[in-house]
């Protein structure tokens, strides 16, 4: 799925870019582009798969942390403390733009 989506942002932007329609062309693709991003189900699976991504990388710390153990270098440490006491209690958006919904 992200190679096909990697795919048609990569299609459309070279349409963008290669297209001899002009500015008027390019508007309706930004409109279009505006209204896929509004919709609800869009967002709902984006959030999903943010919230998906987190709890993968928290399994991953896990697993990490239980190999690692103390030999994890406390600036490290700290930095993954404070990522996690944020959890999703509804603190705005993190580090990489998505929301704690």
């Amino acid at each position: 799925m992200r190679y096909r989506l990697t795919f048609v942002v990569g299609l459309a932007v070279g349409y963008v870019l290669g297209t001899k329609a002009g500015r008027e062309r390019y508007e309706q693709l930004r409109k279009s582009a505006q209204q896929v991003a509004q919709n609800p189900a869009v967002r709902n699976t984006a959030e999903s798969a943010a919230q998906q991504g987190k709890h993968f990388a928290d399994k991953a710390y896990h697993v990490v942390s239980d190999k690692v153990g103390d030999r994890m270098p406390d600036s490290v440490a700290h930095r993954v403390r404070s990522l996690r006491g944020r959890g999703s209690n509804g603190s705005g958006p993190d580090d990489w733009g998505t929301s704690n919904t």
